[in-house]
């Protein structure tokens, strides 16, 4: 249920963010979704660690990818908030369903 309640405002976050409105909620929603994307997604991709390990490099990923995705909108001369969100949006979902269906190896 909970994981539920965070998609959802998560969704809502990007979703206020996408149609530029003035809600007093856009920013803090919008932050929440650019942090848990793509910790979600990092989250998968950190199969084997311990779970406070996991939750620790899951954070430290999706910061590392929203520096990124900046940073690459700063150095082509295209800031755009509706792009940073669709960016962090396409990388997150990218790395997510390639970690989900990849199954790991036993060795």
């Amino acid at each position: 249920m909970l994981a539920g309640a965070a998609t959802a405002v998560g969704g809502f976050g990007a979703l206020l963010a996408l149609v530029d409105s003035d809600s007093p909620l856009r920013g803090p929603f919008t932050l929440f979704f650019l942090l848990a994307a793509p910790a979600t997604a990092v989250w998968a991709a950190l199969r084997g660690l311990e779970p406070f390990g996991r939750a620790v490099g899951a954070i430290a990923g999706a910061v590392v990818l929203n520096m990124l995705v900046a940073q690459g909108m700063l150095a082509v001369h295209r800031w755009s908030v509706r792009g940073g969100i669709i960016a962090v949006t396409v990388i997150s979902l990218l790395l997510l369903v390639c970690c989900v269906t990849v199954k790991p190896t036993k060795t």
